[in-house]
């Protein structure tokens, strides 16, 4: 019997592993670690497992990555992706549009809007198996392609059953900077919310009010030459050949939760100076670790949620599209909640084994 079931990522925003069995086949659908830095991949998932496909290279999808390589796995993944992997990998490249058959079983991919190289997965089994790994479909930074209809599909819920759209998160976000005296750090990843944050700062406050680390300046210069990006990504390439500048009123630096990398560096320089919550502040906008967390509970430290994954209104919206049957609300805390939500129109399941 060919069944899909989630071995992590229901009831947190966990490490990413789903373990699809198909045709005598047993196939792990990411292999992550963390967000949190006690969230381990657990080696004993891969027992059994034949393959690994990952969606995209965010550490709470390709963390565990190095087990599956010492394991001597193939580990399928777009080449953007594949970059994230040890090199002793064995990749079998994916593309990010298309489909290609792997063992029998047709596999489409598409853009997820949600990082670079980063793909949705769609599995021809049965009436058909979505996984989303990570997606958003409201960036004007990352390319989004919608995919074909699906009875089974694990969703990203990160943003449980908030509702509030990106445009929203705008008019708030830029309520908050226009309020902040002094210099704002914006921790980011540098294949996530760089590229984009930046291209929404300088639309609005101009190229020279805005620096990027050597970090984010190396990811977003490979960016702009990818075609997995919309065509007003080009709109800060001005910015690339800026170097850091301490002038700078919006600093866009790694790492996402300033635990480390040029953001740590501002954040405890500021801290230790005096002026962080006088004329210098931190804003953070993705998932909050505990790291982060701490920093926002002393006065300088904010947080404002940039949209990367859907609110509620796109996961109904994705539900309609793939006309599900039955699906997995992952990345969310408390996806019991979904069990009584009833504009999603399919049922919900969680840990348990479902027959494709």
């Amino acid at each position: 019997m060919n069944t899909i079931r989630v071995l992590s990522g229901i009831g947190d925003k966990g490490p990413a592993c789903m373990q699809l069995d198909v045709m005598g086949k047993r196939w792990l659908l990411d292999c992550g670690h963390g967000p949190e830095a006690n969230a381990h991949f657990d080696p004993a998932w891969l027992v059994g497992a034949d393959a690994v496909f990952i969606t995209h290279d965010h550490i709470d999808h390709i963390g565990g990555a190095a087990y599956a390589v010492e394991a001597g796995l193939p580990i399928y993944a777009t080449k953007q992706t594949a970059l994230a992997l040890p090199p002793a990998a064995q990749v079998h490249y994916l593309p990010e549009q298309g489909s290609c058959e792997i063992d029998g079983i047709r596999l489409t991919t598409g853009r997820n809007g949600h990082a670079l190289g980063g793909v949705w997965m769609h599995f021809d089994i049965g009436e058909g198996l979505f996984y989303s790994g990570d997606w958003s479909e409201e960036s004007d930074w990352f390319a989004f392609d919608t995919p074909p209809p699906a009875a089974t599909a694990i969703l990203d819920c990160s943003y449980h059953l908030d509702s509030i759209s990106q445009r929203d998160r705008f008019v708030a976000l830029d309520a908050l900077l226009d309020q902040l005296p002094g210099q704002i750090l914006l921790p980011v990843p540098p294949s996530g919310r760089a590229g984009e944050m930046a291209l929404h700062l300088v639309r609005r406050f101009g190229l020279q009010a805005v620096i990027l680390d050597p970090e984010c300046r190396s990811a977003l210069r490979s960016a702009l030459t990818h075609a997995g990006l919309s065509p007003l990504a080009q709109e800060i390439a001005p910015l690339l050949d800026r170097a850091d500048s301490a002038e700078a009123r919006f600093l866009i630096c790694d790492t996402p939760n300033a635990d480390g990398g040029a953001a740590w560096a501002y954040a405890r320089a500021w801290r230790e100076g005096g002026r962080l919550g006088r004329d210098a502040h931190v804003v953070f906008t993705g998932h909050m670790t505990a790291h982060a967390r701490g920093i926002c509970a002393v006065p300088g430290g904010y947080f404002q949620r940039w949209n990367v994954h859907p609110p509620l209104g796109d996961q109904i919206k994705m539900l309609q599209r793939l006309q599900a049957k039955r699906f997995a609300p992952a990345f969310c805390p408390f996806p019991e909640d979904y069990l009584v939500e009833e504009a999603l129109g399919a049922e919900v399941f969680m840990h348990e084994s479902i027959p494709l």
